[in-house]
């Protein structure tokens, strides 16, 4: 599998302030690539620099084999990106964003209005097209969005936090989207958010922290390293617990027990004849707190 994406050395300062400090990174071809962080972690800045939306100060970025310091036009062709916040004209109707996105790409005619068809059938908009976006909810209006990135049909679509804000009935189709055409069309998706059950199912995940990476790997990579696994034991007493001798909190009607493997929860289990318990493993979000030492927020971790 390829290389689509190849980040090297890339830094970017804002007077004193280091925003993204001497970055490296790769994106296999057709994976969901998880890139976390905090508020000012420097994922925004990186993905602008990855967009040609802000000069870098060095470093290399190769994009679908093509470098951005001299084939920004290819690059911009390759990619889609879905920003933080919405860039639509809330003046102009749906159909009007996309036959003017459609038309930067050289799409005219019979084969855009082909295109925003299937594009509006895949985020379920079609009775949407004459409709002003300024009169849009949030959720539509972040449907319209994700067509607009996707209307060309780039090789590599850039998600900045896509979901924050979505009813989950809109997270839903959005994902079941752009996983489907991952599939089909073998499309890069990279993805920077706060909901870390989104991140928990990318094929592999950087997490940055000022600017430099503080870990990194698949989602069970990850958990195994930085996040403990829970042993939930119910119908006991807290005297058979507390003989355990392993640290656990009291979870609703039960005794939630930190272990550090299956291993050792299934030997509890069966040399204490427990036979209502509940295993899982370590979240994403544990990872997180535990790399960055921070909530998602920016707080510092309590």
């Amino acid at each position: 599998m390829k290389n689509v994406i190849e980040i090297q050395n890339l830094t970017k300062t804002y007077g004193s302030l280091t925003a993204v400090d001497n970055l490296s990174f790769r994106v296999k071809e057709g994976e969901l690539f998880a890139f976390l962080g905090v508020n000012g972690a420097g994922k925004s800045t990186t993905i602008n620099i990855m967009c040609s939306a802000l000069q870098k100060d060095s470093g290399s970025v190769i994009i679908n084999g093509n470098n951005i310091d001299t084939d920004s036009d290819k690059v911009k062709n390759d990619i889609g990106v879905v920003f933080q916040g919405s860039v639509l004209d809330k003046s102009l109707t749906v159909l009007d964003n996309l036959q003017s996105r459609g038309a930067l790409y050289s799409l005219h005619g019979k084969e855009l209005r082909q295109r925003i068809d299937e594009v509006a059938r895949l985020l379920d908009f079609s009775d949407l097209l004459k409709r002003t976006v300024g009169k849009l909810s949030g959720g539509q209006r972040r449907r319209i969005d994700v067509a607009r990135a996707l209307i060309h049909k780039p090789k590599i679509l850039i998600l900045d936090e896509p979901t924050t804000g979505l009813d989950p009935q809109t997270r839903s189709l959005l994902w079941k989207v752009i996983s489907s055409l991952q599939k089909s069309e073998n499309m890069t998706v990279f993805l920077t958010t706060h909901y870390m059950e989104e991140a928990a199912d990318a094929d592999y995940v950087v997490i940055l922290d000022s600017g430099k990476i503080s870990a990194e790997g698949t989602p069970y990579e990850l958990k195994t390293k930085w996040a403990r696994d829970t042993l939930t034991l119910y119908g006991v007493d807290s005297e058979r617990v507390e003989g355990l001798g392993i640290p656990f909190e009291r979870l609703g009607d039960g005794y939630k027990l930190y272990v550090s493997s299956p291993l050792e929860a299934k030997t509890i289990v069966v040399e204490n004849g427990f036979d209502d318990f509940e295993l899982a493993k370590g979240k994403m979000d544990d990872v997180f707190l535990a790399v960055t030492g921070r909530a998602l927020n920016g707080g510092e971790a309590q």
